[in-house]
C-alpha cells in the first residue's frame, strides 16, 4: 500500500512539469470563473455557503451537490480527459484513480472554495447596500 501512495505522489509531481502542464492554470481558472458566477447567484438568492451547506443541510445536500457538479461538469470532464492523455503520453498506462484525483483538485475543489468565498463577500456588500438604502 505504501508503494501505491508513493507512486501516486510521484506521478502527481510529474504532471506539473510534464506535457500539458498549461492545464494547471486553465482548469482552476475556469472553475474559479464558474465559482464566482454561482457564488454571486447564491448571495442574491440568500442561499447558505455552498461547501458548508453540503455538510449541514441534509435536506438539500443532494440537490446542492448535483448543482455544483453540473456547474463544473465540463471543466471536470476536460480535466479527466487531459489527465488520461497525459498518462498515456508519459506513463504509457492509464490510472483511473489518479485521473479522478487530479480532476477533483483542478476543477471541483477550486470551484467549491471560490463559490463559498464569493458568496460570503457578496453577502457583506449586499447587506451593507441594503442597510444604506434603508437608512
Amino acid at each position: 500500500m505504501e508503494e501505491y501512495f508513493l507512486r501516486v505522489w510521484n506521478d502527481l509531481g510529474a504532471r506539473v512539469a510534464g506535457p500539458l502542464s498549461l492545464r494547471f492554470l486553465l482548469q482552476p481558472m475556469m472553475a474559479t470563473i464558474f465559482g464566482i458566477r454561482d457564488g454571486f447567484k447564491d448571495a442574491r438568492a440568500g442561499r447558505p455557503f455552498y461547501f458548508h451547506s453540503l455538510f449541514t443541510d441534509a435536506e438539500h445536500r443532494s440537490s446542492r451537490l448535483k448543482e455544483g457538479l453540473r456547474a463544473v461538469a465540463k471543466v471536470f470532464t476536460l480535466a479527466v480527459i487531459l489527465d488520461v492523455l497525459f498518462q498515456l503520453i508519459v506513463f504509457k498506462w492509464f490510472y483511473p484513480v489518479e485521473a479522478l484525483l487530479v480532476a477533483f483538485l483542478l476543477a471541483f475543489l477550486p470551484y467549491m472554495l471560490v463559490r463559498g468565498l464569493v458568496n460570503r463577500i457578496a453577502r457583506l456588500f449586499l447587506h451593507k447596500r441594503s442597510q444604506s438604502e434603508s437608512a
